[in-house]
């Protein structure tokens, strides 16, 4: 299990995080298709909806997504 930012836009405040057994080459099979897409004028997608495509693909594979504003912060 690991957790790694994915960033699909130039704004920072639009990644977000996926903890995951699930592979990079994994990850960008599903999403890359969908993002340009988009970018190309086609359906809309947001980040919940590329979590649930992933787990859609790979239904015996742990995803969960995080964003920075649903990870606490400790200050110590």
């Amino acid at each position: 299990m690991r957790l790694i930012k994915v960033s699909t836009t130039a704004y920072e405040e639009e990644d977000f995080y996926l903890m995951t057994t699930l592979t990079d080459k994994q990850i960008e099979r599903i999403i890359t298709p969908i993002v340009e897409e988009e970018r190309n004028g086609g359906e809309f997608y947001d980040n919940e909806g590329l979590m649930w495509a992933l787990k859609t693909a790979y239904p015996n594979e742990a995803v969960e997504m995080y964003t920075d504003s649903s990870i606490d912060t400790l200050s110590v």
